[in-house]
């Protein structure tokens, strides 16, 4: 199956490094917190005999929904749950599982979300400004835009896009919106790339001008970092003795959090960090895939003695 003509959004990021780094026993336990399109899950439940499980969770309905016809010819037990990893402790517990083998966190999008108009994320095309993975969520992005005073929209774009120009940014945006409302993604990264006094197109960098900003609206829809704090906080209780967590982060935010939860745990003697440094794709790999790019692979594995 294709998206826009790419297999791209098929393809598990850091796959073959995950594969060499853990091992799974066949009666093993996985939660995929992050099935998305099922790839990394199909790839270790390969591995799994009848007695085995893969727990996938994912916001996005329809990721469920891929992924169930993906895994369906694996002889493990495979139980899908729409879910935010946030609630990791209950939706494991609930299926009547006390402890994981593995707990994999694939944090990025894939292609079809980002050409998916029902979620209004990508700026390559004009779509609906929403953002919402989740639709249970109340707030979409065009909320943000056209609710937020001019000093919070500021400090939003700053926090989570971590861009410089982030106070003139909101200040075109509040400029715009009282003439007309911002609904459309085309819309807000025309007003950005304006702000910045950047084409839209023909730059020099591959980088779109309004990348940050539409990070930073994302990740606030979707309350993306608290979620993941509260994933990596539950890991150590749902995590067997030598149980391995693995997260693969696309941006400094994410990766920070992870890094420092580990280290933490390490300190106090919980995990034994397994990526001193983050794994990152191959020059091979992000030929193929050009969204491992950015990513990060952090490993660490539940001390015996804890």
């Amino acid at each position: 199956m294709e998206v826009n003509g790419s297999r791209v959004a098929h393809i598990p990021v850091l796959a073959g490094t995950l594969a060499e780094q853990i091992n799974l026993p066949p009666d093993g336990v996985m939660v995929d917190a992050t099935i998305g399109y099922g790839g990394h899950s199909l790839l270790f439940g390969k591995t799994l005999g009848p007695e085995g499980v893969i727990i996938g969770l994912d916001v996005d309905k329809k990721a469920i929904q891929r992924a169930r016809s993906r895994l369906k010819e694996l002889a493990c037990k495979v139980v899908l749950l729409n879910s935010n990893f946030s609630e990791i402790a209950e939706q494991v517990r609930g299926q009547g599982v006390e402890r994981c083998d593995f707990i994999l966190a694939d944090l990025g999008l894939c292609s079809a979300q980002l050409a998916d108009e029902g979620y209004g994320l990508s700026f390559q095309t004009n779509m609906p400004l929403d953002m919402r993975i989740d639709q249970r969520i109340k707030t979409t992005a065009a909320d943000i835009v056209n609710q937020a005073d001019e000093s919070s929209l500021a400090d939003l774009i700053y926090k989570y896009g971590q861009d410089r120009a982030s106070r003139r940014i909101a200040r075109f945006i509040v400029r715009h919106r009282r003439g007309e409302p911002i609904t459309t993604t085309g819309q807000l990264a025309a007003l950005v790339c304006k702000a910045l006094g950047q084409p839209a197109k023909g730059r020099r960098s591959r980088i779109h001008p309004a990348t940050r900003t539409f990070q930073a609206l994302r990740i606030a829809v979707n309350d993306e970092l608290d979620n993941l704090a509260k994933l990596l906080e539950a890991a150590v209780e749902v995590l067997k003795k030598n149980g391995y967590i693995a997260v693969i982060s696309y941006h400094s935010l994410e990766d920070r959090l992870v890094k420092h939860n580990f280290r933490q745990n390490d300190k106090e003697n919980i995990y034994r960090i397994l990526t001193k440094k983050p794994l990152i794709a191959s020059r091979d790999e992000i030929a193929e895939n050009p969204r491992a790019r950015s990513a990060k692979l952090r490993i660490a594995q539940k001390k015996m003695t804890c």
